[in-house]
């Protein structure tokens, strides 16, 4: 068992790793916090960074950021994860849930929910002096992501590996992008971390969701290639086979 959790570590190393260095994410002196939703990707994404921060030929500083909706959730697993790695651990307390669910009423409330989400966290982040916000979107989710911006919006898109936010002047990073979901699954399971179950009430039900279960099904299908080879279409430097809009010159 113990020889597992090494190399379900190491894989998850390697990937996060090779997504830094491709896409240059940290510099020397870099702060980094880490936004912990209380998911396995995102507390994953912090132990791996920490287990990273050892050997990085880039010194930086990590911490933990978890924003509060005000759903009632207990946060205090996560601290005391956050205490045990050494890291330091910020709980933002605010009154979204409220503004979006009853206030505002909102049917199809992600989107909001995600600015405001980002909103608040790149407040936290200006006020302790970080630079950067790690985020623990993985492989699975750009997948999903290339789909939905397909189905849902006519066009080909999904978020990249690194972005800046000019407003804040923080730089968002994905060190997961590489990594795909079941390997992350394995690990939190594996090293026990701790899990906050998620308190939205349209979490499972979403377009998102809806996006998983078809890949999932697709690939059931295929023989498990599909997904495979989903993930390496955003890489394909074949792209001459997309169309001109005929309303251009």
């Amino acid at each position: 068992m113990i020889y597992n959790k090494i190399m379900t570590m190491q894989k998850l190393l390697s990937s996060l790793r090779r997504a830094v260095e491709d896409h240059k994410m940290i510099k020397d002196g870099d702060c980094i916090a880490v936004g912990l939703s209380g998911g396995k990707d995102s507390t994953a994404l912090l132990s791996a960074l920490k287990a990273f921060q050892r050997f990085s030929p880039q010194k930086f500083d990590l911490m933990g950021v978890t924003v509060d909706m005000g759903a009632g959730a207990d946060y205090t697993p996560l601290k005391e994860y956050c205490q045990q790695l050494g890291v330091k651990y910020i709980l933002e307390k605010t009154d979204l849930y409220e503004i979006i669910f009853e206030v505002r009423k909102e049917k199809s409330p992600c989107s909001l929910c995600s600015k405001m989400r980002r909103g608040a966290l790149n407040s936290v982040l200006v006020r302790e002096g970080a630079n950067k916000l790690a985020l623990g979107h993985n492989a699975d989710d750009v997948a999903e992501t290339l789909l939905m911006s397909m189905f849902y919006e006519g066009r080909l898109s999904t978020f990249k590996p690194v972005s800046e936010m000019t407003k804040s002047g923080i730089t968002l990073i994905r060190p997961l992008v590489y990594a795909n979901e079941k390997d992350i699954s394995a690990l939190v399971k594996e090293e026990k971390m701790p899990i906050i179950k998620n308190p939205c009430p349209v979490n499972h039900v979403t377009n998102r969701e809806y996006m998983k279960d078809l890949i999932r099904k697709v690939d059931d299908d295929s023989g498990h290639i599909a997904d495979r080879n989903l993930k390496r279409a955003i890489f394909n430097p074949n792209r001459n086979s997309l169309w001109d809009s005929p309303n251009e010159e």
